[in-house]
């Protein structure tokens, strides 16, 4: 597949009659994504887009194009934003289109994390008319969530200066590293990608350990025992309340207790006042802190001003409201 990226009003005409008049742009096979990929050690883009397609056409075929288009028609096609938001999905929108049919061009007229407006047309589409149609569901279903969640976060970003935004774990399975990425898109940052790269010692963990100093404890030994293995992965620990943070404050100045690997302190539905002053004590020891539960757009400035390092939030991607996007077919060829 072959894309180019412009905003001028030439190409847009181009795209519509004179689309040929692009294709002296579009020298490379793709163009590299705005924002990375977030690292995942088993999942790939590719993959989930295997995984998307074959569920839709299984190992039969699109038989609503097969049975009344054409096999050598070609056309053009439009994704319009139905809707306010910041885009994104451009790139996966171009892995998609490349593994339907290397032969459908692409002419973005936005960019990933760039804002766009209701009756916008960003990208125009040329190619096989069966193959835009196989690729067009996918594609939407793609790009409405990603800039749904992009949306958001970048709202949420805003109101929570200066603290930074994250995403937690609660994605739809097998699309994690593609909501984490959405929220890239939208301005955030992520939180850990899996139960692997970061140690997170949360209520039920301390409950198993026998406390938090016990769980620690067997953490730290843990990682270090591991050497190379798990070289770089940290520890947070969740504190629900005061009095749990002065523990963790405790451990934390005792040097008899080994903190080298604590990066992060998570105080979890705690009040405003109460995150203000576990935010002071903990910043003395040059930990972050991380604010969570009860995060709305509402609540979020808020939570950004008691002087946390980060604020995590469920709602960028369980509760995702999706951008309206539509593809049309303009003309054929």
């Amino acid at each position: 597949m072959t894309t180019t990226t412009t905003t001028t009003r030439a190409a847009a005409a181009a795209a519509g009659e004179h689309l040929a008049y692009e294709k002296c742009l579009a020298l490379l096979a793709s163009t590299p994504p705005t924002v990375a990929l977030p690292y995942h050690p088993t999942q790939t883009v590719q993959n989930v887009v295997r995984i998307a397609l074959e569920e839709d056409v299984a190992n039969v075929g699109d038989v609503s194009s097969l049975s009344t288009i054409p096999e050598d028609l070609r056309a053009t096609a439009t994704l319009l934003a139905k809707a306010d938001g910041v885009l994104a999905g451009e790139h996966l929108a171009n892995e998609i289109l490349s593994i339907v049919d290397e032969d459908i061009e692409a002419f973005w007229q936005k960019r990933d994390g760039e804002e766009i407006e209701r009756g916008e047309i960003f990208c125009y589409l040329r190619g096989s008319a069966r193959g835009i149609l196989r690729a067009e569901r996918v594609v939407l279903n793609f790009m409405q969530r990603m800039s749904g969640i992009a949306t958001l976060t970048k709202k949420m970003s805003e109101a929570a200066k200066p603290a930074r935004i994250l995403e937690t774990r609660k994605t739809v399975p097998g699309l994690r590293v593609i909501d984490k990425w959405a929220v890239l898109i939208g301005g955030g940052e992520n939180h850990r990608m899996g139960l692997f790269d970061m140690v997170m010692i949360k209520d039920n963990h301390v409950a198993a350990a026998r406390g938090i100093k016990n769980a620690l404890a067997s953490s730290t030994t843990f990682l270090i025992e591991g050497g190379e293995k798990y070289e770089g992965v940290m520890i947070e620990l969740e504190t629900r309340t005061m009095e749990e943070v002065r523990e963790v404050c405790g451990l934390l100045e005792d040097a008899g207790t080994d903190t080298s690997r604590v990066q992060r302190v998570m105080l979890d539905n705690m009040s405003m006042e109460d995150m203000r002053d576990a935010a002071g004590m903990l910043n003395k020891f040059g930990v972050e802190t991380e604010a969570s539960g009860n995060v709305t757009l509402e609540t979020i400035g808020g939570i950004g001003a008691t002087g946390v390092t980060f604020i995590s939030s469920g709602q960028l991607t369980h509760s995702v409201v999706a951008l309206d996007i539509s593809l049309n077919i303009e003309n054929n060829q």
